[in-house]
This record gives C-alpha cells, structure tokens and sequence, in this order.
C-alpha cells in the first residue's frame, strides 16, 4: 500500500479544544470555571448586590463551555446553573427542601441547553454576540416553560442599579440581560486572547506578552464600551404631576408554611388597624393627607365579598381614612375556585372596580396535574381551592389617576407588567405577599424588579408588601423609600405621575424575539458549518482510501 503523505494536523488540546478532544488536565479548570461562574452571578443578586460580577461570571462559563464535545457542554452549563441557582432560589427552602431542589434542578437544565448551543457557535466568527443572543433565548425558554414559565434570577434582575439597566428603557429585561451576557462573552474573549494557555499558540511571535495584550484589546474595549454606551439611551423628564399614595405594611402572625396563623381576622385587623392609625395621624396633621392608599396582597385573611365582618372592619377603615383604598383579598370565585384580587374600595361606594391576578403561581395558587401531584405530596393539599386567572390588564382606576396593579408574582413577567404599562396606567402598584419567604433572598430579589420596571416604563413602582420589603421606587430605578421586614410599618409618599412611553414599552417583545433569531441562526449556521466539515473529512478519507488502492 502506498503510504499517505498528507500532513493531518494534530488535534487541538487547549483550553478551546473542540470535539477533537479536551486534555485531562484541562478538565478539572473548566468544572471550577463553571461552577464558579454560576457563583459569582448569584453574588450579583440582590441582597448582597454586586452587580458587576455577573458579566465575570458569564465570562467564567463561557470560557468552561468553550470548544468542548456538546455533550460534554451540556454537564458544564448545568453546573454553572447550579452554581447560580441553588443559592439564588434558596428562598424556596421554606416549603420544602426537595421542592428547593427540584425547581434547582428543572430551571438549571436550561443553561444545560445554552452550554450545548455556546460550544456549536464558539468557531464562528463574533462568537460572543452569539453566545449572548443565546442567553436570551435560555431565559425566555425558561420564562415559559413548564406550566408558565419561572423566569426568576434572570441575569437583568441582578442589575437593579447598575450601569447596564438604562437599556432596559430600550429593550427591557432581553435587552439587559443580553448586554450583560455580552460584555461577559468579550471579557472571555480577551482572556483567551491575552492568557497563554487558554487557547492554541499559532506560532512563536504570538509568545510575546505585548502581541497577547494587542490582540486582547479589540475585545477589552467592546466590553468596556457595551456599559459605556448607555449615555446614549433617552432620558425621561419629569412632568410636574404628582400623586400622594399611602402605603401598608400590616404584617401576620405566622410565619414559614402558615404565615397567616390559626386565628381568623388578625391579618386583616393587623391592616386596617394600620390604616386607622394613618386616618389619625392626618387628622393630627403629623401625616399629609393621601390620595389613595395601598394595602397588601392578602391584607385580608376573610373574604370580604362572602363575610360581612369583614366586609364592615374594611369599610369603617376606608371612611376613616376618606380615600380610595386598593385591598388585596383572595375571594371565592363559583363554589369551589378562587381569585387573587386587587380591589378598589370607595369610602362612599365600597367596593368596585377589581383586577384579578393573571399569573398564578403553580403549586401555590393552583396545582398542575392536580390528580397525581394531590396523591404523590401531602403538602400540595395546602393549596386549597384552585385559583383563576383573571383576564384583563391591571390598569384601574383609584382616586385621581389610573394606577397599573401588579400582583406579586407578576412583577417577574415581562408581559404582564409591559401590557399594563400600555395602558398609560400611572404609577404601577405592586401588592405582594411573601410572608412565607420572609427573611430569604427573595424580597430583596423581588425589589430589584420593581427597579427595572420603573426604568422600562419610566413609572413609579410603589411596592406595598404584607411583611416586606415595601418600598417606593423612583421612576429613574432608585429605592426612595423602603421598610424593614416581619414590621408593621406605614407612609405617605408624594410620586410622580409621568406619562410618557419609553421605547421597550412601545416596541414590547420585538427586541427579545430578534436577538432570539439571531441566537437560532448562529446554531443553524454552525450545524451547517459542522456538517459540512465532517462531509469534507469523509471525502478525504475516501480519496486517501483510493490513493492507497
């Protein structure tokens, strides 16, 4: 046989190996990297809030998931979802240990999937952008599935106050979250670029520590520049209207899985004692004189549609406070369902107009798959009648201004709180309880929402929560005011009206869907590009193999 004289070039074994292969000794680096990536995002997150290490962290996953076999990709972004996620979704601990882990678990086999989609485009040319548009298309799989999506610890949500969060005006939580993720792509970028090791070594010039930090700077400057970019995004004045809003923060006597306590009515005495004590202090001139007031979700233990006590305890307080009130109840809805409920009350009239919460949380408010789930877990039972979704936008009249209610679990959905804002409803009211979770990561993660929501739609966020955090948040995302937790706490605040759209709240879901495209057809133009590089090799060896004959 004649022997084959065609030089094959040697596999590539360094930290951006393909599928030709990874070494060993690279293995043990990609699975801290990975890890540590996820860690170092979490630690973003509110309530310990460094946000500029999230694009450390994407770039810390990019770099373990970079240039490995896919399936090997999928294990190493699952680690960086559990590095984020089993601390970030800690606060679920409260119902259950192995519900904790089970959320971990279902959510991080989504950055599973990114892992894999990072690895097929990283030999194309502007992988980060790709990588980054691929991050979207995770995080909007998951806001959307199983039984409705859970789209909360997205990378935007740990940027409450940050640098990067003046995009969302622009584009939302996508568009946030994407510049983040992208910055972190070309911080990997220029590691590879500058660190021996990282990647192959071309040729004896590229030894030279200056030529590494040349070709490490084309990307340094564009990660820098994705933050800097922001002065460019429009800026909204104020326009000279404002509403004076009264806040409740009543508390419960319970805590953990029952937080509302075995005797009936406190809660709601908790609230409109509250309210009582406000009616005092305007009288006595200690407190301005509101235009309307919020109460919590589930500020009343009793449904105040089907009790007459409690109908009676929540119409004294409103009349002696004089204004509109929004109560959030949970009322019966048919003889054996329920809904969430944000209801006007009027001094003179009572209660009136109402909107009912659209987004339910699965096994909290209604139990998917009710007949297994019931028969497999005891504390689903805890759930009790069913809950409806409701089926109108949360825009509501109260007093002097149309506010945009939000209910709790809301506050994490682009198209629940996008949809209201188009409305024109001004400011938006998120009532939301989180006894259950009181004292976890949750309150203060459900707080950074409000502030990017404020600057996505350039509306005052005013949070009035059953035990905590409640808080005001300017339109321009800072935190004006806020509460401690597990304390009954109560202010008269004076919030601007603003009444301009910005420009995610025009274009809604437009920017999320292109740079889901654009991810899809960086995985579709790499698949092609695979397959045409195996089609290639097969033709080789045939050639090689009649050569040989």
């Amino acid at each position: 046989m004649v022997q084959d004289k065609t030089a094959v070039p040697a596999p590539d074994t360094s930290m951006t190996a393909g599928p030709a292969g990874t070494p060993r000794a690279a293995l043990p680096a990609r699975v801290a990297g990975a890890a540590a990536g996820g860690l170092l995002m979490y630690l973003a997150f509110p309530p310990v809030g460094l946000w500029y290490l999230a694009p450390v962290g994407v770039a810390l996953a990019l770099l373990a998931v970079r240039g490995v076999r896919p399936r090997r990709a999928a294990w190493l972004g699952l680690l960086t979802g559990l590095g984020l996620l089993l601390p970030g979704l800690h606060w679920v601990s409260p119902i259950g240990t192995d519900a904790w882990l089970g959320l971990v678990a279902i959510e991080s086999a989504f950055y599973a999937a990114w892992g894999v989609g990072v690895t097929l485009v990283a030999r194309l040319r502007l992988w980060p952008l790709w990588s980054a548009a691929l991050w979207v298309a995770m995080e909007w799989a998951r806001g959307e599935f199983p039984f409705g999506g859970f789209p909360w610890v997205r990378l935007a949500f740990s940027q409450g106050e940050s640098v990067f969060t003046p995009y969302a005006a622009l584009g939302g939580a996508p568009l946030v979250g994407f510049a983040v993720a992208l910055c972190g792509g070309l911080l990997a970028s220029a590691a590879l670029r500058a660190v021996p090791g990282l990647r192959p070594v071309p040729g004896p010039r590229a030894s030279s520590p200056a030529r590494w930090g040349r070709a490490a700077a084309l990307p340094l400057a564009g990660a820098l520049a994705v933050p800097a970019a922001t002065v460019a995004v429009p800026r909204y004045a104020d326009e000279g209207r404002t509403v004076t809003v009264g806040v409740i923060q009543g508390n419960v006597p319970g805590r953990g899985m029952h937080p509302l306590g075995d005797e009936p009515a406190v809660v709601l005495r908790n609230h409109t004692r509250m309210l009582h004590e406000m009616a005092r202090a305007v009288r006595a001139g200690t407190t301005p004189r509101p235009d309307i007031v919020v109460l919590p979700e589930n500020s009343t233990d009793i449904d105040p549609m089907r009790n007459e006590f409690a109908r009676s305890e929540i119409d004294a307080a409103v009349k002696d406070i004089g204004v509109p009130v929004l109560v959030g109840a949970v009322v019966g809805v048919g003889e054996n369902n329920r809904a969430t409920r944000s209801l006007v009350w009027d001094p003179v009239t009572g209660p009136g107009a109402y909107y009912d919460k659209q987004q339910l949380v699965p096994f909290g408010e209604y139990t998917p798959m009710k007949d297994l789930v019931l028969a497999l877990f005891e504390r689903a039972g805890l759930v009790g009648k069913q809950s409806v979704p409701g089926t109108r936008d949360g825009d509501l009249e109260l007093g002097p201004v149309t506010i945009g209610a939000i209910n709790c679990y809301e506050v994490a959905f682009d198209d629940i709180v996008g949809d209201t804002a188009r409305t024109g409803a001004t400011p938006l009211v998120v009532q939301t309880n989180n006894a259950t979770y009181a004292r976890t990561n949750l309150p203060p993660q459900q707080l950074a929402m409000s502030q990017l929501r404020a600057i996505e739609h350039n509306r005052a966020v005013v949070t009035s929560a059953i035990t905590g955090i409640s808080a005001y948040v300017t339109p321009d995302g800072s935190i004006a005011w806020r509460t401690d937790e597990l304390v009954p706490a109560m202010n008269v605040l004076t919030v601007p009206v603003r009444t301009e759209r910005t420009v995610a709240t025009r274009v809604g879901a437009l920017p999320e869907w292109a740079l889901i495209l654009v991810g899809a057809g960086a995985v579709a133009a790499a698949l092609r590009r695979r397959a045409g590089g195996v089609a290639h090799t097969v033709k080789r060896e045939d050639d090689h193999q009649v050569g040989d004959a």
